[in-house]
């Protein structure tokens, strides 16, 4: 017999106006259960009596005025018990004006995740529009999903299984890990004609065939097929390397202009932005948005406009045409000719060097945010290395599960490397804090990471520590080994483009676009390019750019 499904519960907390928001969120009440009480205090024992028996709570709705404490003092105590709810103040439209600058302050710094007036009327779509976003970037963050588009079998929870996970996750494909005993388990491994002789994870996606996964690549050939597997045999006018924000935004602009665009992209579209838990200060998102749900909408708007993604396939050489013949991008799964090429393969993290953490990646250390892993770290202590925006969204995150989380960075402050917005936001928050002039020089466990020596780079002093988890967002190193030695580079490997490329490859004395190489008709943007902002928004707005410069080169010269 199936047990009764366990409705995840909205808490309301009004003293004036509860029966009207109750009403008002009347339309969630197939997929969550409503509680309302009037005052803080009351909130806290309802949300003590939830935790106790085990139901979700993914968003706490609280009037703009409380008849007991202030909401900002509030919410500062409701999310020492439940810190993964999204916080919603909702005001009265008397009190909407006169609320809303003591609260300003309040929002800046992540106290709440958003302000809205009280619906005046129904159907108030505005409104909900901010609802059903909060309750999705709590679902596809916090909630096991409802339904799984891909299924993962294996008895152990190793690394390999957890960046399947991360990747499935920053698709935006729903995915569940069951035990090989389990009934969904029996059912997959069912498939096969000898499941005794299966090793693990095996993965069943999309109602394909299951696989034995030996890799991230594995499983993103099974979902999307080979560049091989597609047609190819014709000459793009446009293939873009790298499906972050500028590949994507370049895809967009491209095949929204008529341009056969394809992109090629060798891990999860996004690329490091992808993996941000929350970017609040992209523009047009003032509720901030999620580097996967960003990576998604802007693959599926390419998409629309015609463009063609070949995901999982790690190009391995760009074969550069000449006598008007087209430049080919070469990866293991086949061979993509193009009359322009765009290089925005963005940067991975660069490498701690410090071996036996080195030999725990996917074991409780990891580089970058690893979004999945984030619910593994549930009252655990955790360290994440990095001052950068990267780093300090993912401590945010990190801290909605994890009982503390300690940025380690070796600068004495984080204000030099880190927007604002960010700083203040793990300044308020109680299970964030930042050590100064610290780095990692050891570590280790029994299978999983245990403990980290932490050494204060001003006084040498090394002290160890308990950790369960190390999130390594170190910085940036170029990912372009595969460009020919015709594309100029800086010393750290970032490409050249514009004023930056040696005078010695200018033609007749003049330099290239702005964002082309030193090679015609291919062109860099992002991350990957030599003096970029390193920004989401930079990096979009490079891929939008070089379009244009794409269609100039396409264009065919004057005839003489």
């Amino acid at each position: 017999m199936t047990e009764p499904r366990v409705l995840p519960a909205i808490l309301v907390v009004s003293e004036h106006h509860s029966e009207f928001l109750l009403d008002e969120f009347g339309r969630y009440t197939r997929d969550y259960q409503l509680r309302a009480v009037r005052t803080m205090g009351d909130a806290k024992a309802v949300l003590d009596e939830l935790r106790t028996d085990a139901v979700p709570v993914p968003m706490i709705v609280a009037d703009s005025s409380l008849p007991d404490a202030s909401v900002l003092e509030a919410f500062h105590l409701w999310r020492t018990v439940v810190p993964t709810a999204r916080r919603l103040v909702v005001a009265h439209w008397d009190n909407f004006l006169t609320d809303a600058p003591r609260l300003r302050a309040g929002m800046a710094k992540g106290k709440f995740d958003a302000y809205l007036l009280m619906p005046r009327g129904v159907r108030d779509e505005e409104f909900h529009t901010a609802v059903t976003e909060l309750l999705s970037d709590w679902g596809s963050t916090v909630a096991d999903p409802e339904v799984d588009t891909v299924r993962i079998v294996t008895p152990v929870l190793d690394g390999l299984t957890l960046s399947i996970r991360d990747f499935l996750d920053r698709m935006g494909m729903p995915a569940r890990v069951h035990h090989p005993d389990s009934q969904v388990g029996s059912e997959v491994l069912a498939r096969f004609p000898d499941p005794t002789e299966v090793t693990f994870p095996v993965v069943e996606s999309m109602r394909r065939d299951p696989i034995l996964a030996t890799s991230v690549h594995d499983v993103a050939v099974n979902i999307y097929g080979a560049p091989s597997d597609i047609d190819v045999d014709t000459v793009v006018d446009l293939a873009i390397v790298g499906g972050g924000p500028a590949g994507l935004a370049a895809a967009v602009y491209g095949a929204s202009e008529g341009l056969d665009t394809v992109v090629v992209e060798a891990e999860a579209v996004g690329g490091q932005a992808g993996t941000s838990s929350m970017i609040r200060n992209y523009l047009g998102f003032p509720r901030g948005i999620s580097g996967m749900r960003l990576a998604q909408r802007a693959r599926n708007q390419a998409i629309r406009f015609g463009a063609r993604f070949f995901t999982g396939w790690p190009v391995t050489g760009l074969e550069v045409g000449s006598d008007g013949l087209p430049h080919a991008v070469v990866t293991d799964g086949g061979r993509i000719r193009a009359r322009a090429v765009v290089v925005s393969s963005g940067v991975s993290y660069r490498k701690l060097r410090v071996e036996p953490l080195e030999h725990l990646v996917g074991q409780g250390v990891f580089y970058g945010a690893a979004m999945t892993a984030a619910r593994e770290m549930e009252g655990q202590d955790v360290y994440v290395v990095g001052g950068g925006n990267s780093a300090g969204q993912a401590a945010v995150h990190l801290s909605r599960f994890a009982a503390s989380v300690t940025i380690l960075v070796r600068r004495p402050t984080i204000t030099e490397t880190m927007s604002q917005y960010l700083v203040d936001e793990i300044t308020w928050n109680p299970r964030v804090r930042v050590r100064a002039c610290c780095e990692v020089v050891d570590g280790g466990g029994d299978g999983h990471l245990e403990w980290l020596t932490i050494r204060n780079t001003e006084t040498g002093e090394e002290k160890r520590h308990d950790a369960y988890g190390l999130f390594l967002l170190l910085g940036a190193e170029p990912t372009c080994d595969w460009l020919p030695p015709r594309i100029a580079r800086d010393e750290r490997g970032f490409v050249l483009t514009g004023r930056d490329v040696p005078k010695e490859s200018w033609l007749d004395g003049l330099p290239p676009e702005s964002l082309a190489t030193t090679v015609p008709g291919i062109f860099a943007a992002g991350d990957i390019r030599a003096g970029s902002m390193k920004r989401v928004a930079a990096a979009s707005g490079e891929g939008a750019s070089v379009v244009p410069l794409v269609h100039q080169w396409l264009e065919p010269g004057p005839e003489l």
